[in-house]
């Protein structure tokens, strides 16, 4: 639990510099008034800029800065939590932003960045959002729900759980659709394209290579003396085959064979050192970290030790693999460099008869030499570059029918009745029962039911259903209520925040009547001794006698004073 103590700030809005402090933890409930620009809500900024850096309002950091004096900025913050104390101390001119553990600043070798991230995700265990959601209720924020339609009902539920992402992402997922879409389009288009030049050209080039055939069977009887040569040398490349045909078969297979063998121990030599590699990784966060960083929940010293000593046993086992691995590894490159001596004694032979091959090439050449080929080159080249390119658009629209695949099954899972609507549904029996909790305690005696399209179903003892318009103004007060708490009871469990300071912001200036003011009583009395509320109200002829406590705001020559 996050337990308040105490909010102190100077040259911040309307405060001067003479620092205005408050004790949040010194009565359960504290009213908190003053004239409309007396500062009374500057507590709200100041708590929300010592926390965030960002206040509770729509206001730039530089419009924080007290007009006045224009400099000199300071906010701080004290609390208590896991078992520590902290003090969150942020500036403006000059800029400053230190977090204090138990009377030690804390190191800020990290950027401010990443400053504030272990502050909210180690420390606070709480975000700027959830912040509104749980310790602020604002009159500005106090928007009935029941008077929002289906999508904004969605909408509300959806920031509540934290799950709005999957909207952004319904986003993110329509542009790559419309963009896969439009690459597909052009893919086939670029396609067809060079089908009909690979048409052409394909065509083109069987005409061509008939007619030089033609010209070359005219001189087949012109070159007997040539062929006289090209047999001699046929026979020495013969007689040089049998040569060879008598050495031992050494056969390039093998090495391929023991090239694959030695690959695969370096693959796995590389998979054992990536696999130490993690678990080093994983060794060191069970070393420094006390809690998971995805569900913030806090790992035990057993859970950890237990993971350590699997970490060094399996660690252990890899380093005797890769050892094994090794000495096989020396005896495959030793049978490669035996068996390399017996290839290059081959490969010796056969540029020999490659030798004898070029020759008798050339001496065909030289019988083609008078003969006037159409030269097909160029357009041989251009052809496969065709083709390579006609290849490279399939394979891109094979990748793309895959992607636009994978999207058909994004769309589905992100429609309004996918992955939304089952966490949604998971949450909704929780969030029906303390709405009807917080109902009773109303003297508020319906059933109140929320289905999955966030359609209200209200029964009234021996009456039959009714919707929110049918009730009178006070009693959709009630439920107004019931549902602005329960809201802030599922947002805590949800993000497993618990926190003593309650502020509730002109929450009662609204239409509410004593009944209802004493009936909202009931739901703050009813949070226990552990909460402290902080009431800022223009009644305070109505409430002062129901809470412990009060702040009264003044600002005599337009600095805020608290009296």
């Amino acid at each position: 639990m996050i337990k308040f103590s105490k909010l102190k700030y100077k040259n911040f809005l309307s405060a001067g510099a003479n620092a205005i402090e408050i004790q949040l933890d010194a009565s359960k409930s504290t009213l908190v008034v003053g004239h409309n620009g007396a500062g009374k809500s500057s507590m709200l900024d100041a708590l929300s800029f010592a926390l965030f850096g960002k206040p509770h309002r729509n206001v730039s950091k530089n419009q924080l800065i007290n007009s006045v004096n224009l400099k000199g900025t300071e906010v701080s913050v004290e609390f208590n939590t896991a078992g520590h104390d902290f003090k969150i101390v942020r500036g403006i001119k000059p800029n400053n932003f230190e977090i204090w553990q138990d009377g030690s600043m804390i190191d800020q070798s990290a950027s401010v960045r990443d400053y504030q991230k272990f502050l909210e995700q180690n420390i606070l265990k709480l975000n700027h959002k959830s912040f509104h959601q749980i310790v602020v209720l604002g009159s500005s924020s106090f928007i009935p729900f029941m008077q929002l339609s289906t999508n904004h009902r969605r909408e509300v539920i959806e920031d509540l759980l934290d799950i709005n992402i999957f909207s952004k992402m319904k986003g993110i997922l329509k542009e790559r659709v419309s963009d896969t879409r439009g690459k597909s389009k052009d893919a086939k288009a670029e396609l067809d394209v060079l089908k009909g030049k690979i048409q052409y050209l394909t065509s083109h080039i069987t005409d061509m290579t008939a007619i030089n055939q033609s010209q070359l069977d005219d001189h087949d009887t012109a070159d007997a003396a040539i062929q006289s040569d090209i047999d001699k040398l046929t026979e020495e490349g013969i007689a040089l085959s049998k040569e060879v045909s008598t050495w031992p078969t050494v056969s390039k297979q093998q090495m391929q064979v023991l090239t694959n063998i030695s690959k695969e121990f370096m693959s796995q030599a590389g998979e054992i050192k990536k696999s130490i590699s993690n678990l080093t990784e994983e060794h060191l966060f069970y070393m420094n970290n006390d809690e998971c960083p995805t569900c913030n929940q806090s790992i035990s010293q057993f859970v950890k030790d237990e993971r350590v000593r699997s970490i060094k046993a399996s660690a252990k086992i890899l380093l005797k693999d890769k050892e094994t691995i090794d000495q096989d590894d020396q005896h495959n490159s030793d049978a490669i460099m035996e068996l390399q001596v017996e290839l290059d004694r081959l490969a010796a032979a056969q540029r020999k008869a490659s030798s004898i091959q070029s020759s008798i090439e050339m001496l065909r050449g030289t019988k083609k030499a008078d003969v006037k080929l159409v030269d097909l080159t160029d357009k041989e080249s251009e052809l496969s570059l065709f083709q390579i390119q006609a290849d490279e658009y399939r394979d891109d629209l094979d990748e793309l029918n895959e992607k636009s695949m994978y999207n058909d099954i994004a769309q589905e899972l992100l429609k309004d009745s996918g992955i939304r609507t089952k966490v949604i549904r998971e949450y909704l029996p929780a969030m029906n029962i303390l709405i009807n909790q917080y109902l009773q305690t109303l003297d508020f005696f319906v059933s109140f039911n929320l289905d999955e399209s966030f359609t209200e179903t209200i029964k009234s003892r021996h009456r039959d259903s009714f919707v929110y318009a049918n009730f009178s103004e006070g009693e959709k007060m009630r439920i107004d209520l019931s549902l602005l708490f329960a809201w802030r009871k599922i947002a805590q469990m949800k993000n497993s925040t618990n926190t003593n300071l309650l502020i509730l912001d002109e929450t009662f200036d609204s239409s509410l009547d004593d009944d209802g003011v004493d009936n909202l009583m009931k739901i703050l009395y009813s949070m226990g001794d552990d909460t402290n509320t902080f009431i800022i109200s223009h009644k305070p002829d109505i409430l002062e006698s129901k809470l412990d406590a009060k702040l009264t705001f003044s600002k005599p020559n337009n600095f805020s004073q608290l009296l």
